[in-house]
C-alpha cells in the first residue's frame, strides 16, 4: 500500500491522505515515490511522481505545491499563482487539494466540523515555536476543528540541544513534559506532545495520529535526519469533492 489514510471522522466529501516512499519511479536515494522537487532529484521523475499521486488518489486538480522555508506564511490555496513561499495553506472551496511536503518535520492536517474549511501545514520545530499551528487555525477561522498528526520524527530520536527546549517552555511551561533529559545539554524532543499542546492552547482537542516514527521505519518513510539531504519527501493532501 503506497498510502496512510488518516484514522479521523471525515466529513462527507472530504478526504486525506499521505504517500509512503514506495510505488514511483525515483532511483537511488529518492526511491521511489519522491513528489518534491527541491531535493536533488531527476525532475522528469518528480514530475512522474506527482502524475501517480494525482491518478491514483483520483484528485479532482494538481495539488498546490509550496516553497516550505520554516515560517508561519499561510497560504489561501484556491487563490495562489506559481509556488508561494509559505507553509500552510487552506481553502473553503471544493475541488482545491492543500499539500504539504515533510521528511521528519511535522505534517498537521485541518478540517472544520462540516467540512466547510481544510488546511495542511508543515511544521519543523522552527515553524512550530514561531506560530505556524496558530496562523493556520487563525486563517481558517472556524469554528471547531479536528486535526490529524501525520508521520514525524518519533520522540525517541528528535535530538535537540537546550536552546530548543528553553524556546518552547519559555513559550509555554507545559511544554516542559515534551522532552527528556539525554545527556548535559542534549535533550529528547516529542515533537507530537509540541504541536498537541500548542493545539491545547487554542482549544482544539480532537486531535488524532502522531504515532510513527519516520527515522525508525526506511520501507515506509523518507528521513532527512537519518539519510541527510540526499532524501525524498512525502505528500500530506486534503482536499474537498
Amino acid at each position: 500500500m503506497n498510502w496512510i489514510r488518516p484514522d479521523w471522522r471525515l466529513p462527507p466529501g472530504v478526504q486525506a491522505a499521505i504517500s509512503l516512499r514506495s510505488g514511483g519511479v525515483s532511483q537511488g536515494d529518492y526511491a521511489s515515490l519522491n513528489p518534491a522537487a527541491h531535493v536533488g532529484d531527476d525532475p522528469a521523475a518528480v514530475s512522474a511522481n506527482r502524475a501517480l499521486i494525482r491518478q491514483q488518489l483520483a484528485l479532482p486538480t494538481e495539488p498546490v505545491w509550496l516553497n516550505q522555508v520554516h515560517g508561519i506564511a499561510v497560504a489561501r490555496a484556491d487563490q495562489v499563482l506559481g509556488v508561494p513561499e509559505a507553509d500552510a495553506s487552506y481553502t473553503r472551496e471544493s475541488a482545491v487539494v492543500c499539500v504539504v511536503l515533510t521528511a521528519d518535520c511535522l505534517p498537521l492536517l485541518f478540517c472544520g466540523d462540516g467540512g466547510e474549511v481544510i488546511a495542511a501545514a508543515h511544521a519543523g520545530w522552527r515553524g512550530l515555536h514561531a506560530g505556524i499551528i496558530d496562523a493556520t487555525v487563525k486563517a481558517m477561522n472556524a469554528h471547531q476543528l479536528q486535526v490529524y498528526l501525520g508521520p514525524a520524527i518519533g520522540p525517541a530520536d528528535f535530538e535537540v540541544g537546550d536552546e530548543v527546549r528553553e524556546a518552547f517552555v519559555n513559550r509555554h511551561s507545559a511544554n516542559a513534559d515534551a522532552f527528556v533529559a539525554l545527556a548535559p545539554g542534549k535533550w529528547l524532543a516529542d515533537i507530537y506532545r509540541l504541536a498537541r499542546n500548542n493545539l491545547y492552547e487554542l482549544g482544539i482537542d480532537q486531535i488524532t495520529g502522531g504515532d510513527y516514527s519516520t527515522v525508525r521505519d526506511p520501507q515506509r518513510f523518507y528521513s532527512y535526519r537519518r539519510d541527510g539531504a540526499r532524501t525524498g519527501r512525502m505528500a500530506s493532501l486534503i482536499w474537498r469533492s
